[in-house]
C-alpha cells in the first residue's frame, strides 16, 4: 500500500486532524482501556478533587451566613462544623456499603432504579446530572474566586476567566483519564499538604499564645434583629451552607469501574481516604479561621470599615495571610494551590458526569451518543455537553460564587436520600432471601447485609433530614431554579425512553411483515451531462439492475431538448427520460415517475442514483447548492426508494485525502523528486490519468 494513502499519511497532511491530535494525543485502541485504569494513589485526585476542595468554600459560606445574624452567632459555628463533620463521616461509611453492593458505576442512580422503581431512579439521575454542572459552575467561580483575591486585578476578567478554565478542563479530560490524573495529582496533593501545614502553624501559634490575626478581625456587622424561629431558620442555613463540603462524595460509586482491579476494594479505599482528609481540613480550617477573627459578609458593604468597592478577600486568602504573613512565599503557595484544586474540582464532575451519562444511554433515558467513547477511550460526548453547560450557567450567574453556591448540594441530597433509601431496600431484600439458609457463607451474607442495614438507615435518616434542611432554607434563595430543572430533565429522559422503545417495537423483527416488491429499476438522475454523471451511470451498469435509466428534471424545453442532443452525440448506452418541472422543483418530479413507473410495471425496488461533488475547502460547500443531498432528504420519504450517493472528488478534496503533491519544506533543494499521489513526478495532469474517483487501495 503506497504511504501516502494510508491513514498515517491523512493524519500528518491535514489540518484539523494534527490540530487534534495535538491537543488530545494520538487515538488508544479499544485493547489499552485496561492500561487507563487507575490506582488509588492516581484515582484520589481524579475523584475526591472535588470533596477536598470544598473545604476551600465550605466554611466561608458556613461562617457568611451565621455572620447575617451579627458577632454573636460565630459562637454556633463549633456545632453547626461538628454537625457537618459527622454527616460527612456517615455518607462515606453508606457509600462504601454501595460501592460493595453496585460495583457498576451507576450509583446512586442504579440503586434507585433498582430498588425504587423506574420514576426515582430517573430522579436521581436528573439530579445528579444538574448537581455535575453546578460542581463544575461552583467549583471554577471559586477558584478564579482566590485567584482575584491574590491578584485583585483580575476582577474585570472574573468571566472570562472561569470560561477559559473551562474549556482548559475540558480538553485536558478529553486527553484520557491517565493523562488528566497524572496533570491533576500534583496541585491536588500539594493543596493537601500546605492547608494541613497551615492548620498546624496556626493551632500551634495559637497554643503557644501567638493567635494570627485576620485582616477582618477588627471589621464588625450591623445585625439584623432577629426572633427566635428566624435564628433557629438562620443556623440551619448556616448549616446547609456548610454541607457543601459534602459534595463529590458520590463521585467515586460512580467511578468504580476506573480503578484498577480489586475495584471494589480500590474504590473503598479512595473513598476511605478522601473523607478522612477532607473532616481533617474542614474542621482544622473552620477552627483557624475563627481564632483568626475571619469575618466574611455575603454583602461586602455590610462589614463596618472594609472599602466595598475592592474585592473581599476569600477565608482561605485571609487566614493564609494571618498565619504566613501576605507577601509572603507560603501565602502564595496556599493561594495558588487552592486555587489549582478549585479548579481542578470540577475534574470530579468531567468523570462522573460521563459515566452516568454512559449509563443513562445504555438504558435508554440519554441519546446513544453519549455512550460513545472517542479517541482516548473515555465518553468524549458527555465531556462536551458538560463543559457547554457549565459555560451557560458560569455566563448566565457572571460566576458569582455567592449566588451560584445557592444552587448547589440540592441535587447531591435528592441522590444522596433516594440512594440511601435505596440501599435500605436492598438490604432488607437480602436479609429476605437469605432467610432459614443456615450455612456459613449465607450467615456471613446476613450479618453484612444487617451492617449494610444500620450503616443506610442511619445515613437515610440524615441526608433527608438534611434535604428538608436544604430545601426549606435555600429555596427563596434561587434553588427553585434547581427544583425546576430536576423534573424537566427527569422528564425529558422518560420521553427518551419511551422514544427508543416505539422505536425497538416498530423495527422488531416479526412473522407477519413481509416485503412483496418485485423486480429492480436504476434511475440515474441526470443534470447536465458531465464527468460525474457519467461516473454514475457506470456504477448503475455495473450494479447489473433489470432496468436503468437516466432521468433529467427539465426546468425549460430547451434544457432537455439540448440535453437530448449531446446524449445522441456521445451515444450513452442508456435511455435518456425528460420529465418537465413548470414550478422548478426536482424531487417532486422523481417521485412522480416513481409512482407512475410503479403503477406500470409493479412494486419493483428502485436505486437513485446521484452525483455529489466533494470538495476539500470549507468555503466550497457556499458555491455548490448540495442539491443532491437535498434531494436524497427527500426522496428517502418513499417507501422501497434506495439512495447511492456517487461521490466525484475534485482536486481541492486531495487535502481530506491528504494526497498533496505540494514538496515538503527541503525537498527541492535536498535533489529528492516531488512523489505524486498517484505515482509520477510533478503531480500535474492527474485528472487525466487517474480514475474518477480515490485511489486504489492495493497500489
Amino acid at each position: 500500500m503506497s504511504p501516502v494513502v494510508t491513514n498515517d499519511g491523512r493524519e500528518t497532511a491535514d489540518a484539523p486532524q494534527l490540530a487534534k491530535r495535538i491537543l488530545l494525543g494520538d487515538p488508544l485502541t479499544s485493547e489499552q482501556v485496561d492500561e487507563q485504569l487507575l490506582p488509588k494513589r492516581m484515582a484520589l485526585p481524579i475523584f475526591a478533587s472535588d470533596a477536598l476542595s470544598s473545604v476551600a468554600y465550605a466554611p466561608q459560606e458556613l461562617l457568611m451566613i451565621l455572620l447575617v445574624g451579627g458577632m454573636a452567632f460565630l459562637s454556633f459555628t463549633p456545632l453547626v462544623a461538628g454537625a457537618v463533620v459527622l454527616l460527612l463521616v456517615v455518607v462515606v461509611l453508606s457509600y462504601r456499603q454501595l460501592i460493595k453492593a453496585y460495583p457498576s458505576g451507576g450509583g446512586d442512580y442504579e440503586v434507585a432504579s433498582k430498588n425504587l422503581g423506574e420514576i426515582p431512579g430517573v430522579i436521581v439521575a436528573a439530579a445528579l446530572l444538574v448537581d455535575y454542572v453546578l460542581t463544575v459552575a461552583v467549583s471554577i467561580a471559586s477558584g478564579v474566586d482566590n485567584i482575584i483575591s491574590a491578584v485583585p486585578e483580575l476582577n474585570p476578567w472574573r468571566v472570562e476567566l472561569a470560561i477559559g478554565f473551562v474549556v482548559l478542563i475540558v480538553i485536558v479530560n478529553l486527553r484520557g483519564v491517565r493523562e488528566a490524573s497524572t496533570v491533576f495529582a500534583i496541585p491536588t496533593y500539594v493543596f493537601i499538604g500546605s492547608v494541613a501545614i497551615m492548620v498546624v502553624t496556626g493551632l500551634v501559634r495559637a497554643l503557644l499564645g501567638d493567635a494570627p490575626v485576620a485582616s477582618s478581625a477588627d471589621y464588625t456587622v450591623q445585625a439584623e434583629s432577629l426572633g427566635q424561629a428566624a435564628t433557629i431558620l438562620l443556623v440551619l442555613r448556616a448549616f446547609s451552607s456548610g454541607c457543601s463540603a459534602l459534595t463529590g462524595v458520590e463521585a467515586v460509586s460512580n467511578g468504580v469501574p476506573a480503578f484498577r482491579m480489586p475495584k471494589i476494594r480500590n474504590a473503598q479505599t479512595t473513598l476511605a481516604m478522601m473523607g478522612s482528609i477532607a473532616a481533617l481540613l474542614f474542621a482544622g480550617l473552620t477552627a483557624l479561621a475563627l481564632m483568626s477573627g475571619v469575618h466574611y459578609a455575603e454583602n461586602p458593604c455590610d462589614l463596618v470599615g472594609f472599602d466595598c468597592s475592592n474585592p473581599q478577600p476569600s477565608l482561605m486568602a485571609q487566614v493564609a495571610a494571618a498565619t504566613f504573613g501576605g507577601g509572603s512565599i507560603p501565602f502564595f503557595i496556599i493561594q495558588a494551590a487552592t486555587a489549582c484544586v478549585l479548579l481542578l474540582a470540577a475534574n470530579t464532575a468531567f468523570n462522573g458526569f460521563p459515566l452516568l451519562g454512559a449509563v443513562l444511554a445504555r438504558d435508554g433515558y440519554a441519546p446513544k451518543a453519549l455512550n460513545t467513547r472517542g479517541d482516548r477511550l473515555v465518553f468524549s460526548n458527555g465531556m462536551i455537553v458538560l463543559g457547554v453547560a457549565a459555560v451557560i450557567v458560569l455566563l448566565v450567574f457572571q460566576a458569582n460564587l455567592t449566588t451560584l453556591i445557592q444552587l448547589y448540594i440540592i441535587g447531591v441530597f435528592v441522590s444522596f436520600s433516594l440512594g440511601q433509601v435505596g440501599m435500605v431496600r436492598h438490604w432488607r431484600r437480602v436479609l429476605h432471601q437469605t432467610r432459614g439458609k443456615t450455612v456459613a457463607p449465607a450467615a456471613g451474607e446476613r450479618r453484612s447485609a444487617y451492617t449494610g442495614l444500620v450503616i443506610n438507615s442511619l445515613g437515610a435518616a440524615m441526608t433527608v433530614a438534611v434535604l428538608l434542611i436544604v430545601t426549606i432554607t435555600k429555596f427563596t434563595h434561587g434553588a427553585w431554579m434547581v427544583f425546576f430543572a430536576i423534573p424537566v430533565l427527569a422528564i425529558l429522559m422518560v420521553g427518551v425512553k419511551r422514544y427508543y422503545r416505539d422505536v425497538e417495537h416498530e423495527i422488531a423483527v416479526d412473522d407477519t411483515t413481509h416485503f412483496g416488491s418485485e423486480g429492480d429499476v436504476a434511475i440515474v438522475l441526470v443534470n447536465r451531462l458531465q464527468k460525474p454523471v457519467i461516473k454514475a451511470l457506470d456504477y448503475a451498469i455495473a450494479a447489473s439492475h433489470e432496468k436503468t435509466v437516466a432521468l433529467h428534471v427539465a426546468l425549460t424545453a430547451d434544457d432537455g431538448k439540448q440535453l437530448q442532443k449531446e446524449w445522441s452525440q456521445h451515444r450513452i448506452p442508456v435511455p435518456l427520460v425528460i420529465v418537465d418541472s413548470p414550478y422548478r422543483t426536482y424531487a417532486q418530479p422523481v417521485e412522480h415517475f416513481i409512482r407512475e413507473y410503479r403503477e406500470k410495471h409493479g412494486p419493483s425496488v428502485v436505486t437513485v442514483y446521484l452525483p455529489q461533488y466533494i470538495v476539500g475547502h470549507w468555503w466550497e460547500t457556499l458555491l455548490h447548492n448540495r442539491r443532491a443531498r437535498r434531494l436524497a432528504t427527500q426522496l428517502m420519504l418513499i417507501h422501497g426508494v434506495t439512495i447511492t450517493l456517487v461521490p466525484w472528488l475534485l482536486d481541492s478534496s486531495e487535502l481530506i485525502y491528504g494526497r498533496r503533491s505540494r514538496p515538503l519544506p527541503g525537498q527541492e533543494r535536498a535533489g529528492r523528486p516531488v512523489i505524486s499521489a498517484y505515482g509520477g513526478p510533478g503531480g500535474r495532469g492527474r485528472r487525466a490519468t487517474r480514475p474518477a474517483g480515490p485511489p486504489d487501495q492495493d497500489a
